[in-house]
């Protein structure tokens, strides 16, 4: 199990549009992944699962992954948050 922790910095967290490029991302791989918020863990492949986490701005998450290519799933992830999904402002 490989687990990063990140600060969620684009405007509307992990909904809508962001979140599903991260439930894409997530599916790249392998390995199980999860985000956990306040101790709420959801499948990161799941769209529904991460936007029932009510992930906002400035929130910290946990990426956390099982399985073969566990490392690799969990830096993209942590890369793609920590980038604001290239989004401005």
């Amino acid at each position: 199990m490989y687990v990063k922790e990140v600060a969620v910095v684009n405007q509307v967290g992990l909904h809508a549009r962001p979140a599903t490029f991260f439930t894409q991302k997530a599916n790249e791989f392998k390995a199980s992944v999860w985000v956990e918020k306040d101790e709420r863990r959801a499948d990161a492949k799941s769209l529904l699962a991460i936007l029932s986490l009510d992930v906002w701005r400035e929130d910290t998450v946990l990426v956390i992954a099982e399985g073969s290519d566990e490392t690799q799933a969990v830096d993209a992830l942590v890369a793609l948050v920590a980038s604001g999904f290239s989004e401005r402002g």
